[in-house]
């Protein structure tokens, strides 16, 4: 079994306020797995070309552009980039009606490891509208940055869908997560995650992995746990998955903007 941080990216940046909708089981029933998809092969069609066409008449009248944690215009933001993209992942959640995208780009020209939470409409029947585009992009001069070492490891991952009988509840996954984003900030978090093993840590571009059986993501978590936390946190849990990304705020490194994803497998 394992439990892994897939992805760190970690942006410094201003901080603009994110204010979320937090829907009810009920309200998420009009939320389905091909609309999310749909608008996760447009967003990754507008991020290729540079231009927003293809996801015009997806977006709500009230759609909001975050990138690094603030508001952007679109023009001015890494989406009007025409990018090659090497790898794109894509997690669905039909409770918060959201998904969460993994983007990479090696081309040494323009490289960039970017990660997107997409967020819809859940709340007024058969509108499923596009209402915020969350994306964290790193490049050149990023904290650990080197997309195609970052591209090598994640290549080597697998993500396998999850059978029903064991898969971990939401409830779960979500809360593994945030025990490892506690650390930082309470001493007794550490007990709470529910360390695998193996278990293999990416880090921008850096590996813990040895392809071992023993391997471990205990090595280099936190000491110090009087730092500032991880706040403004964003969520998009897969359960078939058993994926939690997590947008926040990394205030104790400069209230940089930064990405987790954790994967559980049979609650480790």
């Amino acid at each position: 079994m394992s439990f892994f941080t897939s992805m760190v990216w970690v942006i410094f940046g201003a901080l603009s306020p994110i204010a979320l909708a937090t829907p009810t089981r009920q309200a998420a029933s009009e939320c389905n797995a091909t609309a999310l998809m749909a608008a996760a092969d447009a967003y990754v069609a507008v991020q290729t070309a540079g231009k927003m066409e293809s996801m015009q008449t997806l977006l709500s009248p009230s759609f909001t552009y975050m990138e690094n944690n603030k508001e952007t215009p679109v023009a001015k933001g890494v989406l009007s980039k025409a990018l090659k993209i090497d790898h794109r992942r894509t997690n669905t959640d039909l409770v918060l009606c959201a998904t969460y995208n993994e983007i990479i780009v090696s081309d040494a020209a323009n490289p960039y490891v970017i990660g997107t939470q997409i967020r819809h409409n859940n709340f007024a029947k058969g509108d499923m509208s596009v209402t915020m585009i969350d994306s964290i992009a790193s490049t050149t001069n990023s904290w650990l940055f080197d997309a195609k070492k970052t591209l090598g490891h994640v290549l080597e991952e697998k993500w396998d869908v999850i059978p029903v009988e064991k898969r971990d509840k939401r409830e779960v996954i979500q809360a593994a997560g945030d025990a490892y984003m506690d650390m930082w900030n309470n001493a007794t978090a550490s007990n709470y995650v529910p360390w695998g093993t193996p278990c293999t840590r990416l880090e921008g571009s850096a590996y813990t992995g040895k392809g071992k059986p023993d391997d471990s993501c205990k090595p280099g978590i936190p000491s110090n746990h009087s730092q500032a936390g991880n706040t403004h946190r964003r969520y998009v849990i897969d359960e078939a998955m058993g994926s939690v990304s997590i947008f926040c705020v990394w205030e104790h490194m400069m209230m940089a903007a930064d990405s987790h994803e954790f994967r559980l497998e049979g609650g480790s």
